[in-house]
């Protein structure tokens, strides 16, 4: 009994995460929540949103991969990457205190939020446009060290996965061109 209540509790995936305005429709509360983020970071919503997808599928309690010792014993995990945003425990962590927001990273707000944060902390340190998905996703996933260090360019695999966002993002921008004013009719029910 206890199970099948907080089975109830999780938010399942949207069922077209291909469409940012069937995403928005399921889910309004994102829609109010990437317009937070946005204001407070810069970071525009159709970007926050492809980075989540391509970290998470918005699965909240998305895992990396089991590790493996001989091939066929899980021994633990890859890395510490959990929620939405798949942020590591130390990131989190340096979130955490710069910002003082003690969230969740299997809660949606808190996750995007953290992925508007590191997306400013990039263009500060970094110098990569808040619009440009590409490098911003480059430097979310090697880090901005490993942006830096260009480690990217030894994972060709990589480089296609950040085409891919950069290519979701801009179908995310061009579909919440077409939908912006009904969300914002119908923001006002929210």
């Amino acid at each position: 009994m206890a199970l099948a209540l907080l089975a109830g509790c999780s938010t399942t995936p949207p069922r077209d995460q291909g469409n940012i305005c069937s995403i928005y429709r399921q889910y309004p509360d994102w829609y109010e929540d990437t317009l937070k983020m946005e204001k407070a970071w810069g970071l525009p919503p159709h970007v926050a949103m492809a980075i989540i997808k391509q970290e998470s599928s918005f699965v909240e309690d998305a895992l990396p991969p089991r590790d493996y010792f001989l091939w066929v014993i899980p021994w633990g995990r890859v890395s510490s990457a959990y929620g939405y945003a798949q942020a590591q425990d130390p990131v989190w962590g340096e979130y955490k205190s710069a910002t003082g927001n003690g969230g969740s990273r299997d809660n949606f707000d808190d996750a995007v939020m953290f992925v508007g944060w590191y997306a400013a902390g990039t263009q500060r340190q970094l110098g990569i446009s808040k619009w440009d998905t590409y490098s911003q996703y480059l430097a979310y996933h090697e880090g901005r060290g490993g942006f830096s260090r260009q480690s990217y360019l030894q994972k060709p695999w990589l480089i296609q996965v950040a085409r891919k966002v950069e290519q979701q993002a801009k179908t995310y921008g061009w579909q919440l061109k077409q939908c912006r004013s009904e969300l914002e009719s119908n923001r006002s029910w929210w």
